[in-house]
């Protein structure tokens, strides 16, 4: 973790100011600087700079193509060709609407920082009316569309996918207007008639400078619009710098490694998911929309993908098995607040957890803290290159212990794109010698260990990892026809689950489906609200509305129980929306959607209802989201599990494979004896009197010697040959007697004949690896390896003699492969069995023990 330097305490040299030095004379003040930032450059240069060094390792991989650094480079480049020929050049802003889970999204956002522009991101399921918003608000020169469409646009207006007009001045240039709507087909000509620049910016270069904005992200606004947030390629950069340093560090991120992007790119966290992957070589798999809504479906795809690296909500990771991130050796929370239970069961031997605090304003990441399972869960200290600070009411610095509002200084300062806004967020901060900070309106508390988050001290939460300024949903409910007063609030279901309320005062006219019809079509689909008209608004002094004192749980909802009377499943499921809805179930045309139900709750749901029927989905509940089609649903995916299992001989043609394979397998056998006997007979016919000995050249008997007898042949001969059998086969389950059946048993017969599995020493070692085990430090092994190559020993681990760490076995019908990790540290015993997907931490397993799955 970066070390971290308190006023009046020691620690590593940072970017301190003399007015921080001179109060830390008199007293430890609640003030944290790291070291400094690192040096000046774009996310194009870290970008090249992973191309250079990993040309050939995948760099992107959607699960339908998967892309290497140098074929995705090629890729971007010929995009931000597009791009400039449309006349998009440096300081320019580009919209990207693409849907999630693509390789095409991320390519279109490389290409437009390649391009010397920042991308401003709308989720591609947002409404039109919120994407034009944003596009207008940012002033964007072209919008890049599904399929690679360049969009024409001016900062007069846009639109979500047709022609629009252009006009007027973009980023400080003058453009010609364009009347006639622009078809995607003819989009790239129309625009690069839209300036008459287009032909000096083709010549000169497009590349950006740390200066210059990398991205813009709108966060949700108090008066009801939007706010932009532009990010520079210095703060950018050096985010992604301070994370690589300080992240995995006695194992850093590589290739070999996967990162999940399972957040909207219209959140900044997305920002973080895409960069731990691109800086360090490794791959970013995105993940498919469907996925993210399945919530607890996301965990048997963690593993599919053998996915490494998550950064995620904790509300997201709270809905997964903890062995669906075996594989995990970084997480990442943020975005609200971790609970301590939940990083008590996720802290585990060779796996990092993070907990991480920042607002978009101040570049995704402020400051973080390793968790270890104990209490508090601390937002932490500063990356290098940030400076915190916590005061009090009058600016001044708290003492440390005490309480105040989190102010951020340092170079991951974004700004508002709105300057009476920016003046408004980012003002100097006297007391310090500041002179621009933002100022969080968050609580927290300063401790020399790190920052404990309080609350808000304003009217900004946080719902599913999404910043939502509730003035702005506020306007939306009062623009709706027969509302007289509203507000809206977040209360927390008798479940667990997080639900934006909307209050309402109604009067005549009022028709509650029109008005969710209407908010749906405005608003993104984490800023709908459940409706909940109520007599009046109670108010505070100050004539504001009192937002702690609207009432929860709804009075319809006191009574769990619904006004029409059900039945069975019908009943049961009733009472399942109830908790994890906290509104009252009316009967069974109720639909989960329209009383408040949104992806985070569905996918609640669809946990809750596996305890009881485990076939379900959250697809499910998305296709059947009527009470009584959904218990219909449920009813009859009731399976009988009294089913007698009947397990088939092996396939007559698989027992002809392995009969044909035993034949090059005894060749090789008699090979070793023919070697044998022909340095016999040689040293025979030496000796005289046997000249019927067979002979052969000492030359060829050594050759054969060496490839046969001694271990680097053994270890050529069975580990290339299993690493040719093997290829593309991975942890799964496979059909006994199937092709990778007999690959693998091939394998083992080979290991076999050839002699390696009477290697022993340090040429075990050499083995593991030469499988494609990975092998850490100080490893003492003594036991063979797997010769599927599935397998991980940390450092200074020991493995003694006769373990089992094949890492299959055969179950009925079905091979099972799995990957086997023995943590740094742990020791197994002699004749222990590791069975596939064992994992042990740091422990000792007693001789003849065997583990099954997972001992963190």
């Amino acid at each position: 973790m970066a070390t971290t330097q308190l006023s009046g305490a020691p620690g590593r040299p940072g970017e301190v100011c003399h007015a921080e030095a001179s109060r830390a004379q008199a007293g430890a003040s609640a003030l944290f600087a790291a070291g400094p930032a690192a040096p000046p450059r774009t996310l194009v240069d870290v970008f090249e700079a992973s191309v250079r060094t990993y040309p050939d390792e995948p760099a992107l991989d959607d699960g339908t193509v998967c892309l290497t650094y140098r074929v995705l480079a090629t890729r971007v480049t010929a995009l931000a060709r597009r791009l400039t020929a449309a006349g998009v050049g440096v300081g320019d802003r580009v919209g990207v609407r693409i849907p999630s889970g693509t390789n095409e999204l991320y390519v279109a956002i490389l290409a437009v920082l390649a391009a010397g522009a920042a991308y401003v991101p709308v989720d591609a399921e947002d409404p039109d009316e919120r994407a034009a918003l944003v596009f207008d608000e940012a002033g964007v020169r072209a919008v890049l569309g599904l399929g690679g469409n360049v969009t024409a646009a001016g900062s007069s207006g846009t639109t979500a996918g047709g022609g629009t007009a252009v006009g007027g001045t973009t980023a400080g240039r003058t453009t010609t207007s364009v009347t006639a709507p622009v078809s995607p087909a003819a989009s790239v000509t129309a625009t690069a008639r839209v300036t008459t620049a287009a032909a000096d910016r083709a010549a000169a270069t497009t590349r950006p400078g740390p200066e210059h904005d990398a991205w813009i992200i709108f966060t949700s606004g108090s008066t009801g619009k939007p706010k932009g947030v532009a990010v520079s390629h210095r703060s950018a950069a050096a985010f992604v710098d301070a994370e690589a340093a300080l992240f995995l560090r006695e194992e850093p991120l590589g290739p070999g490694d996967r990162v999940m992007a399972g957040l909207s790119v219209a959140f900044d966290a997305s920002c973080e998911e895409m960069w731990l992957a691109w800086r360090s070589g490794a791959c970013l798999v995105p993940v498919p929309r469907s996925r993210v809504r399945g919530g607890a479906d996301l965990g048997p795809w963690l593993v599919e993908q053998e996915i490494t690296v998550v950064s995620t909500v904790p509300t997201l990771a709270a809905l997964w098995e903890v062995s669906a991130l075996d594989e995990v050796r970084l997480l990442i929370f943020g975005g609200e607040a971790c609970a301590p239970e939940l990083a008590r069961r996720l802290v585990a031997d060779g796996r990092e957890v993070w907990n991480t605090y920042g607002p978009t304003e101040a570049t995704v990441v402020a400051c973080a803290s390793l968790l270890t399972g104990a209490e508090p869960v601390r937002i932490g200290l500063p990356l290098d290159g940030w400076r915190l600070a916590v005061v009090d009411a009058a600016g001044d610095p708290v003492p440390m212990g005490g309480s105040g509002e989190l102010v951020i200084g340092g170079v991951g300062l974004a700004r508002y794109l709105d300057p009476v806004k920016d003046a408004e967020k980012y003002p100097p901060l006297a007391s310090l010698g500041w002179s621009r900070a933002y100022r969080s309106g968050d609580l927290v508390r300063a401790e020399p260990e790190g920052l404990v988050f309080l609350g808000r001290g304003d009217e900004q939460v946080k719902l599913g990892g999404r910043r939502i300024e509730l003035g702005e949903v506020d306007a939306s409910l009062r623009a709706l026809p027969g509302v007289a007063g509203a507000a809206a609030a977040v209360r927390t279901a008798r479940g667990g689950n997080q639900l934006l309320v909307g209050y309402l005062v109604v009067s005549d006219g009022w028709d509650q489906p029109a008005a969710v019809e209407r908010l749906r079509a405005e608003l993104p689909a984490a800023l709908v609200p459940l409706l909940a008209p109520v007599d009046a608004l109670p108010t505070r002094t100050s004539g504001k509305v009192d937002r702690d004192a609207l009432p929860w749980p709804l009075a319809e909802a006191a009574d769990p129980g619904p006004t029409e009377e059900l039945y069975g499943t019908e009943a049961w499921l009733a009472r399942v929306w109830s908790e994890v809805l906290g509104v009252r179930v009316s009967g069974a045309a109720d639909d989960f959607f329209a009383v408040g139900g949104g992806s985070l709750a569905a996918a609640q749901l669809a946990t809750r209802l596996r305890s009881r029927y485990p076939a379900v989905a959250v697809v499910d509940i998305y296709q059947r989201p009527v009470l009584r089609d959904l218990a219909r649903l449920l009813e009859g995916s009731a399976q009988d599990e009294t089913e007698v299992r009947t397990i088939a001989p092996v396939p007559r043609r698989a027992q002809l494979v392995q009969l044909l394979v035993l034949i090059p397998l005894f060749t090789l056998v008699g090979l070793r004896w023919t070697v044998g006997l022909l340095a016999l007979g040689n040293v025979l016919r030496h000796a005289g009197g046997y000249a019927w000995a067979p002979t052969a050249s000492w030359w060829w008997v050594g050759a054969g010697a060496v490839a046969l007898f001694s271990p680097p042949g053994r270890l050529a001969i069975a580990a290339g040959g299993a690493r040719l059998l093997l290829r593309g086969v991975g942890p799964g389950r496979y059909p006994r007697g199937g092709s990778v059946h007999l690959r693998l048993w091939t394998a083992e017969r080979l290991a076999d004949y050839s002699g390696a599995t009477t290697l022993s020493g340090s040429w075990l070692l050499r083995y593991a690896r030469a499988l494609g085990a990975k092998v850490g430090p100080e490893v003492d092994l003594q036991t063979l390896p797997p010769v599927t190559g599935l397998l991980k020993l940390g450092r200074g681990c020991a493995v003694e003699s006769e373990v089992d760490l094949s890492g299959y076995w055969l179950d009925g019908d079905w091979l099972e492969i799995g990957p086997v990790k023995v943590g740094a540290g742990a020791v197994v015993g002699t004749r222990g069995t590791l069975f596939p997907g064992a994992r042990v931490g740091k422990h000792k397993i007693f001789s003849g023990s065997y583990v099954v799955r997972r001992m963190a």
